[in-house]
């Protein structure tokens, strides 16, 4: 059993979807559901995703005209809405209205986000950062929105462009290696290390010169 010290901090415990094999709702056609859009799209642009809006704004339309895996549904959420659904995102401009429809999803068992509200999320949308293969998610808890999307954009401009080579190479490397998995990790650990080492000490000469 977890002591007090360990239960400290952010529990949140990271997984990374795809969202292109998963029924996403959106209940919102605003500013917000264009937001939750986007995020979703940009990590994964055959993400399925339905949206319904009362009014849907002309942005968004725009975004969804680009996409086929994205369903616009112009009128006022239904139930039925909820039906099929794995995962939702909840961004209308009413918290009475956000709050009604989490409660219809819990009795579903569908996890769900309602923007601007941590409590009555089941999950966070965190910033993520994407260099080819490597994806890298930030959570502050809920805490900071604005502090994941500084960092997200430090590790952007830091991390280089080409890593998916690197990338490459590690898994050739892994699957020449001869042994059973605690070998591998061993081997794995042992190279990433110098890699580590190489790029510290490039960092150390540059700002030397």
């Amino acid at each position: 059993m977890n002591t007090p010290e360990e239960e400290k901090g952010n529990l949140l415990f990271p997984i990374f979807l795809k969202v292109d094999q998963i029924d996403i709702l959106i209940v919102g056609g605003g500013n917000v559901g264009l937001e939750k859009l986007e995020a979703l799209l940009k990590n994964n642009s055959r993400a399925k995703i339905t949206l319904v809006g009362t009014v849907i704004r002309q942005e968004l339309k725009e975004v969804a005209a680009k996409h086929s895996n994205v369903i616009l549904i112009e009128r006022a959420f239904e139930p039925q809405d909820l039906d099929g659904r794995e995962l939702l995102l909840l961004a209308t401009d009413s918290p009475q209205t956000n709050a009604e429809i989490r409660e219809m999803a819990k009795e579903r068992g569908l996890l769900t986000n309602v923007a601007d509200t941590p409590n009555l999320c089941d999950f966070y949308l965190g910033s993520t950062v994407k260099k080819g293969n490597l994806k890298i998610g930030i959570s502050t808890n809920g805490q900071s929105p604005t502090f994941s999307k500084r960092f997200r954009e430090l590790l952007e401009e830091t991390l280089p462009d080409d890593i998916d080579e690197l990338l490459d190479n590690l898994q050739q490397v892994r699957n020449m290696l001869k042994g059973d998995f605690q070998y591998k990790v061993k081997k794995l650990n042992e190279y990433t290390a110098g890699l580590v080492a190489s790029a510290d000490s490039d960092n150390k000469k540059e700002d030397v010169e």
